[in-house]
């Protein structure tokens, strides 16, 4: 059960990408050129993606303990609110990856059914990047201590 839910969930999020024009690399890459030709319209998709989240999250907070995940488990520990060193540097290195590419983890999931090749060669830096990056966060951590 717990597999087609996450096939119906991961089928319906992929399709909400799509739709709303999160796979279309020229319309992520007007976004993201604010001092452009800026086209506003994902700022809709990015509310209406934020705007649920923060109900959520604020309901399981209202009522811990007392609400359980439908598929079992537990609900993940809501984000950390703190700014450091490592949400900066994760940051600018997701923005320089999504503003170079016009793709982010997921809409490059979605788009490898229609991406092409380039959407398999995205993948694959992607996945090598998520494999070599606790390494190089390590690396850091340890030449510049966050505290």
């Amino acid at each position: 059960m717990h597999r087609l839910i996450a096939l119906v969930a991961g089928g319906l999020f992929g399709t909400g990408l799509y739709l709303s024009g999160l796979t279309d690399t020229t319309k992520v890459q007007g976004w993201l050129d604010v001092f452009g030709d800026w086209d506003p319209t994902l700022a809709f998709v990015m509310g209406g993606a934020i705007l649920p989240m923060a109900l959520a999250w604020a309901l399981i907070r209202a009522r811990a303990g007392r609400l359980r995940p439908l598929a079992g488990g537990t609900f993940p520990a809501p984000p950390r609110p703190e700014v450091d060193r490592r949400l900066v540097v994760g940051s600018v290195l997701f923005g320089l990856g999504w503003g170079l590419a016009g793709l982010c983890p997921g809409p490059a999931v979605a788009s490898l059914s229609f991406g092409g090749w380039q959407g398999v060669v995205f993948l694959g830096f992607m996945v090598l990047g998520m494999a070599i990056a606790p390494r190089l966060r390590d690396r850091l951590d340890r030449a510049v201590p966050a505290d």
